[in-house]
């Protein structure tokens, strides 16, 4: 079959920023291999950093009134127990000093928050991969106020597979689990190998010709591989001990096949039933065994032919 290298789907993540500012630093370009966890990319601080400072002010100030608060509600117990406070106003001091804590609380979550924020100001690699794409330079403002702005498209390093288009008339003896060797044109000679991973289940007509899209998992050099090269694809559907011979030593057509085996008082004609042709030899299914030497017919140097076992 034919076939075509792409990506995998989710082979190709889109790195974007999680806050707003200046980019102070950019550390790839297209092209760049980068591991996981690696920084691509530092955002001004300043603004976090202020911002966290503010959150953590705040959170002292609360924590005063908090004290201050629950300091009220245990002498306005003391009070209400010696008969000199109302009640309601015991209720108004407890209700106050919860308001304090929840206050303190919203604080202190604003607080973590911003620290959050500061860790986004470095933005690392998710994947380990090759930097496909850069959206954004140094010194350039990013907003993240509505959508998450793109800085760079990273590729996984193994994200490609190959997809083999097979014939209606072949796909019932394609199997997941098959082993595949394919070539590729920019590398002609090196044989490349798979496994079939899965068929999917709805085809593809082209020209009226019927083929359904078989994905293959690339095993071991598919770094050697970019989307969009075209394959050719050879899946072992199966395998089995034939014995075979060269065309030119069969002879005949149809279901009348035969060959000429050498003996001791000369060529021996032989019926023969033929099996599967594999490039330019036959299978021999019935008609001659191992040991048997069969005539093939060469054409000599003075154009006559000559008969050679």
């Amino acid at each position: 079959a034919t076939g075509i290298v792409r990506l995998r789907v989710g082979a190709q993540v889109r790195v974007g920023a999680q806050v707003s500012g200046i980019v102070r630093k950019l550390n790839v370009s297209v092209g760049t291999h980068v591991e996981k966890g690696e920084v691509i990319a530092e955002i001004d601080t300043r603004q976090v950093d202020a911002l966290i400072a503010q959150n953590r002010a705040q959170a002292v100030e609360d924590e005063v009134a908090v004290r201050k608060a629950e300091r009220d509600v245990q002498r306005g117990t003391d009070m209400l127990t010696s008969g000199l406070l109302p009640r309601q106003q015991q209720e108004d001091l407890e209700f106050a000093a919860n308001a304090a804590r929840a206050k303190l609380e919203k604080s202190r979550t604003d607080l973590h928050a911003a620290e959050v924020s500061l860790s986004y100001c470095r933005i690392a690699a998710p994947i380990s991969g090759t930097i496909a794409s850069v959206a954004t330079q140094e010194g350039e403002t990013v907003a993240s106020a509505f959508a998450t702005p793109t800085f760079v498209t990273i590729i996984d390093s193994h994200a490609v597979e190959l997809i083999a288009m097979v014939d209606e008339a072949d796909i019932a003896a394609v199997r997941p689990g098959q082993t595949v060797t394919f070539t590729v044109e920019s590398y002609p000679s090196r044989d490349l190998e798979g496994k079939v991973q899965r068929i999917n289940p709805t085809a593809t007509i082209v020209s009226g010709v019927v083929n359904y899209e078989v994905v293959i998992a690339i095993a071991g050099d598919s770094e050697l591989l970019k989307p969009d090269m075209t394959a050719n694809v050879s899946i072992h559907t199966s395998q089995r001990n034939a014995l075979l011979i060269p065309m030119d030593g069969l002879r005949g057509s149809g279901d009348a096949r035969y060959v000429f085996v050498e003996t001791p008082k000369g060529p021996e004609r032989r019926e023969v039933t033929v099996g599967t042709r594999d490039g330019s030899a036959m299978e021999i299914r019935k008609g001659i065994a191992l040991t048997d030497r069969v005539i093939v017919t060469e054409v000599s140097g003075g154009g006559k032919k000559r008969e050679q076992p």
